[in-house]
């Protein structure tokens, strides 16, 4: 079982929360939930409703998509972040291949803490702007569009 320190130093690394204060990480981390799963476990399947993101601590899961692979995600990778602001469903499956340990962060538990703490919204909306812009800069330079 990882402590919330722990799980704080790995939150820290992922980028949707890189503007989010140690304090704010603390609470995420407070939520997130420690998986263990034995190799060929099926974390998700493609067109199921996305409810969760995922953290690799250990292991590797595989992505495919109607039976082809498509992705990989090994230690320090995050998948599944979509699954945080939107309902759309799942568009690939994930499966372990080995043993893998995961930090799950549930959508519902993720969505009371952006309603309860304004601080973790607003520096989630910044690295999403932030984005965005980054984005919109690589469009308008094959476009040579105007920008914001």
């Amino acid at each position: 079982m990882l402590t919330t320190v722990e799980k704080v130093l790995f939150l820290q690394d992922v980028d949707i929360f890189e503007f989010t204060a140690s304090d704010d990480l603390a609470r995420i981390a407070a939520v997130t939930e420690h998986v263990e799963v034995a190799p060929g476990t099926v974390l998700y399947r493609e067109g199921e409703a996305a409810d969760a993101m995922y953290l690799v601590l250990e292991g590797r899961v595989r992505f495919t998509r109607d039976g082809r692979e498509v992705l990989s995600a090994g230690p320090r990778d995050l998948f599944g972040t979509w699954a945080l602001f939107d309902d759309e469903p799942r568009v690939v499956t994930a499966k372990a291949v080995e043993s893998t340990r995961l930090l799950k962060l549930n959508e519902d538990d993720f969505i009371d803490l952006l309603d309860d703490y304004v601080d973790i919204t607003r520096s989630i909306l910044k690295t999403l702007v932030k984005r965005l812009r980054r984005l919109m800069g690589r469009s308008r330079e094959r476009s040579g569009g105007i920008g914001d």
